[in-house]
């Protein structure tokens, strides 16, 4: 081959000329794709903590398991779930945007937005959606990057929007009924036997929901993975998630959801109702099949807002429950705001990035990242929710209130 072929040859592939530049380019390329990898399991981390609640706030609240004993049993059971469907994971793949448009700076700017809003309710203590936030984050820099014709805008309403409104609506229902049946089906059982007997329950109905949010949401990572693969030109347009992917991505949720996102527990199991044994149950057992029918369907479903809509309907359920709307209603303000605000993120992500230009701009939004992650957790730690206050009385806040020590002058 001459060297004007060669040259031909070069420009047609996008490589720079000679060796060197080409060394330069793959070089850059694997940089760039270890740090969305990193960025992604990062992600599926603060997804595993932030919705551990979903699971098994009710049953910490109940005592139907210790705090340390129900985010262990939840961490395995997230692994083992993150093994059985792999539909989601199609979904965040190919179903949102178009994917020949995307490239690795898009897909790791949508996880930095992701990320930050996760990380913030958290602090805050808010039942976000990881999901929703991810999705956003994703869709903002797609946008940013190419315009809104690389949105798949029938798929984000058909897979993400309407299951968001439907499914905690759904779920309250099912819990509310579920609810008022147990309660009238044992209301001539002595109260503490009837206890007692829905916590041993409780430990059966908080276990299929950390199976089935292993089905829906180490999916989503999955998916964003298998997506910078394929903008990456490593996996093929409509490739599936390699085995080291599921693994990898099985994992992090796994470790995260050990880690106990106890803010948000605290909300979850504290903040909302005042919620018995039987009333645990049966939202537990809501929330695990809805999560589960939608994970079949390859729904990218908020484990979250189904979560938060059965305990809603375990409190309407009973009669003299007190739910506190207020509570209810900042939670809802974050819902709506999560996709925009997540997609803002994404957008702003992206147009730093890309300004300051290949694996600089991806390396200083890494940076950035990284310190943004620490000063919330440092700010968290003010004011910390731990496995020993998790359950303290509810003070209005996600803050547990001062105990003040007896004997003590107030």
């Amino acid at each position: 081959m001459n060297s004007a072929c060669r040259s031909a040859f070069g420009r047609r592939r996008g490589f720079s000329s000679g060796r060197g530049g080409y060394l330069r380019r793959v070089t850059g390329n694997s940089v760039l794709l270890a740090l969305v990898v990193a960025t992604a399991l990062g992600f599926d981390f603060t997804n595993g903590f932030h919705d551990t609640g979903n699971a098994m706030a009710t049953s910490i609240a109940t005592g139907a398991l210790p705090p340390r004993i129900a985010v262990a049993v939840s961490s395995f059971l997230n692994l083992v779930g993150a093994f059985l469907s792999f539909s989601v994971a199609a979904t965040i793949a190919g179903g949102l945007v178009q994917t020949h448009l995307v490239t690795l700076t898009v897909v790791f700017a949508g996880l930095a937005g992701g990320i930050l809003w996760n990380l913030a309710t958290w602090y805050l203590g808010l039942p976000s959606s990881s999901s929703h936030a991810l999705i956003g984050g994703v869709v903002g820099a797609t946008l940013a990057a190419a315009g809104g014709h690389a949105v798949q805008w029938h798929g984000l309403t058909a897979k993400v929007i309407l299951p968001a409104v439907l499914s905690p609506v759904i779920a309250g229902l099912v819990a509310t009924v579920g609810t008022a049946a147990v309660y009238r089906i044992t209301r001539g059982v002595p109260k503490e036997l009837r206890g007692r007997g829905f916590r041993i329950g409780q430990v059966g109905s908080a276990s299929m929901v950390s199976l089935a949010h292993g089905t829906n949401d180490a999916q989503k990572t999955m998916g964003v993975i298998t997506l910078a693969l394929i903008a990456d030109g490593s996996l093929g347009a409509h490739a599936k998630a390699p085995a080291w992917v599921i693994v990898s991505c099985a994992l992090a949720i796994s470790l995260g959801t050990y880690a106990g996102g106890w803010r948000v527990i605290r909300t979850l199991g504290k903040g909302l109702v005042e919620i018995e044994a039987p009333q645990g149950m049966a939202a537990e057992s809501a929330s695990a099949s809805v999560i589960l029918l939608s994970s079949s369907f390859g729904y990218s479903l908020s484990t979250t807002h189904v979560a938060t809509g059965s305990i809603l309907g375990s409190g309407t359920g009973k009669k003299g429950a007190g739910v506190r709307w207020s509570v209810a209603g900042r939670m809802a303000v974050a819902w709506v705001l999560t996709l925009p605000a997540a997609g803002l993120v994404g957008a702003m992500a992206y147009a730093t990035a890309h300004g300051i230009g290949g694996t600089a701009g991806t390396s200083t939004i890494f940076v950035v990242l990284a310190a943004c992650a620490t000063g919330i957790y440092l700010a968290s730690r003010r004011t910390p929710v731990t496995a020993s206050n998790v359950n303290s009385q509810w003070s209005g806040s996600v803050a547990p209130g001062r105990t003040v020590p007896a004997g003590a002058n107030l």
